[in-house]
């Protein structure tokens, strides 16, 4: 019998415990780490996967794994795509600095 597809969604939890999730910056983080993200990977000139659902799959996403989404295993950030100029790419900038700040603080409050 072979084996349904199961929603990997449902077993991640999207919330940090708090205070952790507050403290990282919440909803307003979740929006600004999403929104980048599908705009760094949906340039103007079209992609394959549409901006919608490029936002929803990194919206699942624990504040953790977003940061992830726009910086280097090592911690540092990805370089911003060229395709992201004027207000687009002042956010993205912002996002990347407060990806890398998550990430130092998770790893400094032992979160993963």
């Amino acid at each position: 019998m072979p084996a349904g597809r199961v929603n990997a969604a449902k077993f991640i939890a999207r919330l940090l415990p708090e205070p952790h999730e507050t403290n990282l910056g919440g909803e307003p983080a979740h929006h600004l780490l999403s929104t980048v993200h599908a705009g760094w990977v949906c340039p103007p000139s079209g992609h394959r996967i549409g901006w919608s659902d490029c936002y929803d799959s990194a919206n699942i996403l624990p504040l953790t794994h977003k940061a992830d989404l726009l910086l280097e295993p090592n911690g540092k950030p990805k370089p911003i795509p060229d395709h992201l100029t004027g207000e687009a790419r002042e956010r993205a900038e912002r996002a990347v600095r407060h990806a890398a700040w998550i990430r130092r603080e998770a790893h400094r409050r032992g979160l993963h």
